[in-house]
């Protein structure tokens, strides 16, 4: 028999705070956490606000709440990481770190600064926007001797980092993987997003729903510890749900565009399906990328037509980005710990600013608020520019 891949740990962070708890009290409990940015200079941008962490809701572990201070990847990866592996009770030595990151551009203004200004550029954050550095610096804080790897392509950078650790499970290459991803707001991604005219104008996300209007982007990072479930069981862990399925494909239709009948998604998820053993209609809700965006939204819809064929109207989803924001490299791990809980808890989480329907989105999407479900599988689906899609099934324990 095929090694089953448990979950036996998570850290999570959100605009709502550090945890699970921060998670059911704003995502399952249908708030929306954008504020007005005050990290940076909105004044140029069309946008104005963003999901992020203001220091809110249960604090970062050693991380410190001062005004003005914004964490760095490096700070909330650590804090993550070390969740993880405490509620997985176990050290990990020799897993492999597995991290969805472009790395942390936090400091790069400064480091520009300082070289036009003929000083030395002093702020040694600047080595963190190299995505390796990330990976390396969290093995080497906790001890994880295996490879270190970052996964960079945008967002389902952190979805391929889960499902690469838990194919490393499966085929026997590793027995614990800590694998996961983070986003913090920057300046320098936000001005890409607004002269992209991606991000909403109105300060709301509205997934699925008629006159959607474009993303936000908000703070997020997850780290997950992935095991053999044999191994977990041995130890007596606690398994909190397992990655049964996953799947990754291209549309190659456009560098940003998704492919309009969704047929890249549509292929990762019927992958996922297959890894899993799973047919279709055992899935019981799907947490969708749903991004907001008038050809995401339409496009997803289209997909899970084609995933569940006459069966999709009776299959609930949601977008929690309408709550959380768009967390690029993170949203993958975030939004697996979502539908983590989605099993474990029994409770679906909204649909955040959905509003009027839209006649090309046609599903049930738990609008306004959460639902109580009893779901054994589920399905998170991610999609990203340049037509990467990747696919979820995780399996209630």
């Amino acid at each position: 028999m095929r090694p089953e891949v448990a979950i036996t740990g998570y850290g999570v962070l959100t605009a709502f705070g550090f945890g699970a708890e921060a998670l059911r009290e704003g995502v399952f409990a249908g708030r929306p956490g954008f504020v007005p940015v005050t990290r940076f200079d909105t004044a140029p941008f069309h946008a104005k606000q963003a999901a992020t962490y203001e220091g809110h809701g249960p604090e970062i572990p050693g991380v410190p709440v001062k005004p003005g201070y914004t964490p760095t990847q490096a700070e909330v990866l650590h804090a993550c990481t070390a969740e993880a592996l405490r509620m997985a009770g176990t050290e990990a030595t020799g897993a492999p770190v597995l991290l969805g990151t472009n790395g942390d551009h936090s400091a790069s203004r400064s480091f520009w600064t300082d070289m036009a200004a003929g000083r030395d550029p002093g702020d040694r954050r600047t080595l963190d926007s190299m995505p390796a550095r990330l990976p390396h610096g969290i093995g080497e804080a906790f001890g994880l001797d295996g490879p270190r790897l970052a996964f960079v392509n945008a967002c389902v950078a952190s979805t391929n980092a889960i499902a690469h650790g838990a194919a490393l499970i499966r085929r026997g290459a590793a027995d614990t993987v800590v694998c996961g991803g983070a986003y913090l707001v920057t300046e320098d991604v936000f001005a890409k997003f607004d002269s992209g005219k991606a991000l909403s104008r109105k300060g709301v996300v509205r997934p699925f729903a008629a006159g959607r209007a474009g993303l936000l982007q908000g703070d997020g990072a997850a780290v997950l510890v992935l095991e053999s479930a044999e191994r977990a069981r041995a130890r007596g862990a606690e398994v909190l749900a397992e990655v049964a399925g996953w799947g990754m494909a291209a549309d190659a239709y456009h560098v940003i565009k998704p492919h309009p009948r969704g047929e890249g998604l549509a292929r990762a998820a019927r992958a996922a399906l297959r890894s899993a053993e799973l047919a279709p209609e055992r899935i019981g809700y799907v947490n969708a990328h749903g991004t907001g965006t008038p050809l995401n939204d339409v496009a997803e819809t289209a997909a899970l037509h084609g995933i569940f064929g006459a069966h999709a109207p009776a299959v609930p989803v949601s977008s929690t980005k309408g709550s959380t924001g768009h967390m690029l490299e993170a949203t993958g791990a975030v939004e697996a710990v979502i539908t983590l809980l989605a099993l474990r808890d029994g409770i679906l989480p909204p649909t955040v600013g959905y509003q009027e329907p839209d006649p090309g989105c046609d599903l049930d999407y738990v609008p306004g608020e959460a639902r109580r479900a009893d779901v054994t599988h589920a399905l998170s689906l991610n999609a990203a520019f340049g037509g990467v899609n990747a696919a979820l099934v995780l399996k209630r324990a």
